[in-house]
């Protein structure tokens, strides 16, 4: 608004433009889900889109809406982190060293299923799991041949694993130790973010109160020894995965959040001692503006929860800092070639919204774990974002914007909606007990399902623009061969091990666990005397019980 114009006079221009578009011929927005905060067509200085403050602060400044670097990328690009892994730890580690040669500068584990239900390969109930969704860890010696010349001094490790994190950090400590890196200076992130498997994943084994104790127990190990390693990432992926829409990812998100602060406060820590190394984890998905706003949202509302009802007073505690993936529920099996310009904008939106490290989905993911040849080209697409576009040459290059700080304004108001009703049914665990988050993100999940169905929301390849073309692609297959290997290993590694040792290290493991006791401690003394990760587990089930819901809808 120049300085000759008055706000009447603006007034009296939007009322004239409203005019013509109202005469004018208008689609429907091109994007919808379920919860979408509505938009405008048109976002000026005036109106009541504009009632909430813009931001007026710089980045690295309190309350972070404009990031919590005051350089943002400008001073350092995020970390790209490819999440990875397949069949024996061996190959893993083979497809690490591929992404690190070929630029990557982080590394993230994924585990199969009969590992992150903390069950050997050779268990009963990890029949046919081997390897298909994530690498197979059932003991210290697959650890050491995951990392396997990958020095772990000079990287930072990132381990998606949630009831078994606990024993599988234990191990990965290990390694480091036998490396000879002091626990001072490992760096990475553990997920332990085991609420959200209540409310989303599925992936939960004890009861949600000895899985806090655990929780708890990791981070306060790390507030103690390892002072760069941050011992939770809430994360907010799986919950987007399973089919809440935006508002409920950053809302139930960060709820969680708010409860792991709680419960270690409870335990009698200083917040400031722990809540700097305290991380998140977002899902990117396709409403491109949206996403964006979901970030500075997010950061803001944690940066002044964590000062105004926490007293947090070291300012890295109040910052929100956070990995991103790209959505893998948005990936197609039709028409996969599509799938590189979804991951492209997917990863663009959260580089805008300032996220600290990235990985960028596999065009072939909807298939099959990712091939060489795709995730190459996922990686490809984080270089090219980085160093050809000049997007992290400017820090926050979005703010100011109209529609993008009223729409992160919504959000957040939105978010706090969802605070209030869990506070009033007494906090997260309650809540999850009687099933309101799994109900909420089910709902999300069939709205947004009819509304494809009715082509209400248009997905490329799929629902409009589809072809009978039928598509040959490379996949990786896992090996068959490879369950029997790690079987035999596994064995080997029964067989030769000190037994007394580890059924004497199991004994105080179960003592520790049936008392209160700190777990870490037994925990480490078991993983180096090659106790396995079901042997250990076992311990904790037999002490802790497993859950079975009493919700059902």
């Amino acid at each position: 608004m120049s300085d000759r114009e008055s706000p009447l006079d603006l007034n009296e221009r939007r009322a004239a433009w409203q005019e013509r578009a109202d005469a004018a011929p208008q689609r429907k927005p091109a994007y919808k889900t379920p919860s979408q905060i509505p938009v405008d067509a048109l976002y000026t200085p005036l109106g009541d889109e504009s009632s909430a403050s813009y931001p007026t602060g710089f980045p690295g400044e309190f309350p972070y809406l404009r990031g919590v670097h005051p350089t943002g990328h400008r001073g350092r690009l995020w970390t790209m982190r490819m999440f990875a892994g397949y069949g024996l730890p061996e190959e893993t580690n083979e497809r690490f060293k591929f992404l690190l040669d070929h630029g990557q500068t982080g590394l993230s584990v994924a585990f199969d299923m009969p590992t992150l239900y903390g069950y050997d390969t050779d268990a009963p109930q990890a029949e046919g799991e081997f390897g298909k969704c994530g690498v197979a860890v059932s003991s210290l010696a697959d650890m050491e041949t995951l990392f396997d010349g990958i020095p772990l001094d000079g990287i930072t490790t990132s381990m998606t694993i949630n009831s078994p994190a606990a024993i599988i950090w234990a191990m990965y400590i290990a390694v480091a130790e036998k490396q000879g890196v002091p626990l001072a200076r490992m760096g990475g992130t553990l997920q332990n973010d085991i609420l959200k498997e209540y409310l989303a994943q599925n992936e939960y084994i004890f009861p949600p109160e000895p899985s806090m104790r655990l929780v708890v127990d990791t981070v306060e190990f790390a507030a103690s020894h390892m002072p760069q390693w941050n011992p939770i990432s809430v994360s907010g992926y799986h919950i987007r995965e399973a089919g809440a829409t935006a508002v409920q990812e950053m809302a139930f998100t960060l709820a969680d959040g708010f409860e792991y602060v709680r419960a270690c406060v409870e335990r009698g820590m200083a917040v400031d001692d722990f809540a700097p190394r305290l991380s998140f984890f977002f899902n990117v998905d396709n409403n491109f503006f949206e996403e964006i706003a979901k970030f500075r949202a997010a950061r803001r509302i944690w940066a002044t929860e964590m000062r105004d009802v926490f007293g947090a007073r070291n300012p890295r505690s109040h910052w929100l800092r956070c990995h991103a993936q790209t959505s893998g529920a948005a990936l197609t099996a039709q028409q996969p070639d599509n799938n590189v310009m979804r991951v492209s904008m997917q990863a663009l939106a959260a580089v805008l919204g300032g996220c600290q490290s990235l990985h960028t989905n596999s065009k072939d993911e909807a298939w099959a774990l990712p091939s060489e040849e795709a995730v190459l080209q996922a990686l490809r697409t984080q270089q090219i974002i980085a160093h050809e576009t000049g997007i992290a040459d400017v820090v926050d290059p979005l703010g100011g914007s109209y529609f993008l700080e009223s729409l992160t304004n919504q959000m957040e108001e939105a978010a706090y909606k969802y605070f209030r009703t869990v506070d009033d049914m007494g906090g997260v665990i309650p809540a999850l007990k009687t099933g309101y988050f799994q109900r909420e993100i089910a709902e999300s999940a069939y709205t947004a399902q009819l509304e494809e169905d009715r082509r209400e929301r248009i997905t490329v390849g799929v629902n409009q623009y589809t072809s009978d073309e039928v598509l040959e692609i490379p996949l990786l297959r896992v090996d068959v061969e490879g369950e029997q290997r790690h079987i035999r290993r596994l064995n080997e590694i029964r067989r030769t091990r000190d037994g007394r040792a580890v059924a004497s290290s199991l004994r105080r493991l179960e003592q520790a666990a049936r008392g209160s006791h700190k777990l870490m401690p037994p925990l480490l003394e078991a993983v180096k005397s090659y106790a396995t990760l079901g042997e250990m587990m076992a311990v904790f089930r037999d002490v802790f019980g497993e859950y079975q819901p009493s919700w059902g809808f």
